[in-house]
């Protein structure tokens, strides 16, 4: 099939706030998923999974789309949903242990927000410059539903720490406090950086999924974070090993993984906010598949996050993404946070000379992910949606080029 070249000037134009001409490809099936060569197969299970109540054509004044716009301009978003401020350090990781997830205002000042802007548009402009077969605009994120993408999995090294906007936002006054408030200890790590993003015209529903499982160990580092943060660590009788009521609150307590994602432009109701399930970072069942989730959850979004706040979230709670009916792309880059206790072994993806740029805070947060003085990490500055491709370009800057199973969230 002939490839079709996008038009120039939606890139040019192209923002990650704000009305876009991006989006809204018709020619592109609903729910159809690609494989890593860019060939069409049936959703599978992961990034793929079919929306069985979505509309039926990628058309913005499409009936079933009209009908889904007036739905979700009545019932969408959390009721009541908390926004904290910056300086609420002790409230935010309150709500954040209760609901697995914590919205706070204002984490980036009008300069940060402007330099991740700038960065997620032009990563973005990387992955829709790759011509598309036939008709279509864009060529689509292998395993994904269309008009989604992920920033981290779509560097061929599957992390965005390379990027000057990313590295940058890895130790924040506002962010670093809250951090070390929920983990207990300044001494947590940062894992990654990516985030996902939607354009207009992703009609349908992402299924309900989590980034991590989680083990139900209760380690020695793990004990300690808990008694770091104030849980009353109560022991089975005649031993000195915490009891099952403690060894819940501490499991709940005390994630493995924190991820922030960052609002490049305010949520609406229609412009795909992302959604959270409340407490269920604490539940140990399943999300269930998306022909089954209630109502409720759909909504289940957080809408009335503005511009420049943050997502506080524990990668263990309930999370998807929703319909973008708007004419915006909605882009939530994103850093990713371990706990202490989790060691040293992590993938090098920090080139040294961007780790330099760093505060002192923010080397030692880096200290496990930084490669060697004069070391390029590989596949780093690859952005490309089909994953033989990225595969094909780690490999030829000195990786293995094997797919990696990683945060699903990127």
């Amino acid at each position: 099939m002939a490839e079709q070249a996008l038009v120039p000037d939606e890139l040019e134009t192209l923002e990650v706030h704000g009305d876009t001409a991006v989006g809204w490809d018709e020619h592109t099936p609903i729910n159809e998923t690609v494989d890593d060569e860019g060939k069409p197969f049936p959703g599978r299970p992961g990034f793929g999974v079919p929306d069985p109540r979505a509309p039926a054509a990628r058309v913005y004044d499409h009936p079933d789309v009209e009908k889904l716009r007036a739905h979700l301009r009545a019932n969408n978003g959390i009721r009541g949903l908390e926004i904290c401020d910056p300086d609420e350090v002790e409230r935010a990781a309150r709500i954040f242990r209760r609901d697995g997830f914590v919205v706070v205002r204002d984490l980036l000042d009008a300069e940060h927000l402007e330099l991740f802007r700038q960065g997620s548009a032009r990563a973005l402009r990387q992955l829709l410059e790759v011509p598309a077969p036939g008709k279509r605009k864009y060529v689509t994120e292998s395993g994904r539903l269309p008009h989604r993408y992920s920033y981290g999995t779509a560097s061929a090294s599957r992390q965005m720490l390379h990027e000057e906007e990313w590295a940058a936002m890895v130790d924040l006054p506002t962010t670093s406090p809250i951090l070390a408030e929920i983990f207990g200890s300044k001494d947590y790590l940062v894992l990654g950086a990516g985030g996902d993003l939607c354009l207009p015209g992703a009609v349908e529903y992402q299924h309900l999924h989590v980034d991590v499982g989680e083990s139900n160990q209760v380690s020695a580092g793990r004990l300690q974070a808990a008694k770091d943060i104030g849980i009353e660590i109560q022991t089975v009788e005649g031993s000195d090993e915490p009891d099952l009521a403690t060894r819940r609150r501490i499991v709940d307590f005390c994630p493995a993984v924190v991820t922030i994602n960052f609002a490049m432009c305010d949520l609406t109701w229609e412009n795909g906010p992302i959604r959270q399930i409340i407490g269920s970072h604490a539940w140990q069942m399943r999300p269930p598949p998306p022909a089954d989730e209630p109502e409720w959850m759909r909504l289940s979004t957080l809408v009335g996050a503005p511009a420049g706040a943050g997502v506080i979230r524990d990668n263990r709670a309930w999370h998807g993404a929703t319909p973008n009916l708007s004419r915006e792309i909605r882009s939530l880059p994103n850093v990713e946070y371990g706990a202490p206790w989790l060691g040293s072994k992590h993938k090098q993806t920090m080139p040294h000379d961007i780790w330099e740029t760093l505060t002192p805070h923010g080397k030692h947060l880096c200290r496990h992910i930084k490669a060697d003085p004069g070391v390029w990490p590989p596949g780093a500055g690859v952005m490309h949606p089909l994953g033989g491709e990225r595969r094909a370009a780690a490999k030829r800057m000195g990786g293995t080029g094997e797919r990696r199973h990683g945060s699903p969230g990127g």
